[in-house]
């Protein structure tokens, strides 16, 4: 479903400082596969992330996704790719902090325009799933991080994506907020979702669900 080949990206800040974030990657991840990318801050993994989301584009090399060469489309169709196409679950939520539970959810379907019946139905459907559904009119500022996190995970779901992307999903939550997570991710698995987490926290590398733990290193698949 997602391949990576012969993936480089360089930062250059100036003429005499280039700095290697991604080197040589290549990788195929399978249709409904949970792949864990692991490695320390600055490994690469993040970059990684970005270039499949299409986020930002390769130096060098492709990243093709279904029919979808995606490191070559341009920035609006790229964008509209990854609406249809990929859910993001991120460290640090990313929430509008003074909107509520719910209209921070439904943010992603802004330029779809859906009728009020359509988005009420979508709302009540991942707010049921991610049990976060009796603070739908609570503003997000004022909910603990693990109900933040829920937030986060049925924005991320509204549009039904087929991929999702969680970069170090876990790292502001405690242990057991951490493995309530986790269970949410073998339920997104379950629901035959691809799946890809960078992470360095070392719950995630023994998981029964999880397919294959990847890990990165100075840009590098080891």
């Amino acid at each position: 479903m997602i391949i990576l080949k012969d993936l480089t990206k360089v930062f250059e800040l100036n003429k005499n400082n280039k700095t290697v974030a991604v080197n040589s990657v290549n990788l195929e991840i399978k249709e409904s596969e949970l792949i864990v990318l692991k490695g320390a801050s600055g490994s690469g993994k993040s970059t990684i992330l970005s270039l499949i989301a299409g986020l930002s584009k390769p130096t060098t090399g492709e990243v093709v996704i279904g029919e979808n060469r995606v490191s070559k489309l341009p920035d609006n169709f790229a964008s509209l790719f990854r609406r249809e196409n990929i859910g993001f679950i991120f460290q640090k939520y990313n929430l509008i902090p003074t909107l509520s539970v719910s209209e921070n959810i439904l943010v992603p379907l802004i330029p779809q325009n859906p009728s009020n019946l359509e988005a009420k139905e979508i709302l009540k459907r991942v707010m049921k799933k991610f049990k976060i559904e009796h603070k739908k009119d609570e503003i997000v500022k004022n909910l603990s991080g693990g109900e933040q996190q829920r937030v986060a995970i049925a924005r991320s779901q509204v549009n039904n994506p087929n991929i999702i992307i969680a970069d170090e999903p876990t790292a502001n939550l405690d242990k057991e907020l951490s493995l309530h997570f986790i269970e949410i991710l073998r339920e997104l698995k379950n629901d035959g979702k691809t799946i890809i987490v960078a992470t360095h926290d070392p719950l995630f590398f023994d998981l029964d669900f999880v397919d294959r733990v990847i890990e990165v290193s100075n840009g590098e698949i080891l």
